[in-house]
C-alpha cells in the first residue's frame, strides 16, 4: 500500500502513477545509461501537434536527479543531437571526465579557501581589512 501511494504521489523517487501510464500508452523506450536510467519519446518518432516536435524524457532508476544524466544522453534529451547514443556509437572524447552526481550538500562538495566549511576554521585577517568603528 505504501509503494501505491508514493508512486501515486511522489515525483523524485522515480516516476509517478501518470509517468508510468502515459510511458506505457504513448512511449517507446530508445535506451538505457551505465546508471540504469531509461530513455523514452513519443512512440514512432511522431511530432507532438502541441509542442511542435517530438517529446523525449527519462525514468530514473532511484531518486530524480538531473544531474545523473551523462553528456551523450543530455544532448539527445535536450534535442542538441537528433540519433541517440545507442544508435549513433557514441564515444566519449578524451577530454571527458567521468559523470559525477551533483555533490552540493555532500562531504565532497567543492569548498574554495577561506571557506568556513573548508577547513572549519576561518583563516586570519591579512591585514588588509580595518575595522570600522563609531565617529571615525
Amino acid at each position: 500500500m505504501k509503494q501505491f501511494f508514493l508512486k501515486l504521489f511522489t515525483w523524485w523517487s522515480s516516476q509517478t502513477f501518470g509517468t508510468q501510464l502515459w510511458t506505457w500508452r504513448f512511449g517507446e523506450l530508445v535506451g538505457a545509461d551505465e546508471q540504469g536510467n531509461r530513455y523514452y519519446r513519443t512512440r514512432g518518432g511522431q511530432i507532438d501537434p502541441t509542442l511542435g516536435f517530438e517529446r523525449r524524457w527519462v525514468i530514473y532508476n532511484g531518486y530524480a536527479e538531473a544531474s545523473r544524466v551523462p553528456p551523450s544522453w543530455h544532448g539527445w534529451l535536450h534535442h542538441v543531437v537528433d540519433v541517440p547514443p545507442t544508435e549513433d556509437g557514441y564515444k566519449p572524447r578524451e577530454w571527458e571526465k567521468p559523470h559525477q552526481p551533483n555533490l552540493t550538500g555532500t562531504p565532497a562538495a567543492y569548498r574554495p579557501s577561506g571557506s568556513t566549511l573548508a577547513s572549519g576554521k576561518r583563516p586570519k585577517a591579512t591585514g588588509d581589512y580595518q575595522a570600522w568603528t563609531p565617529g571615525s
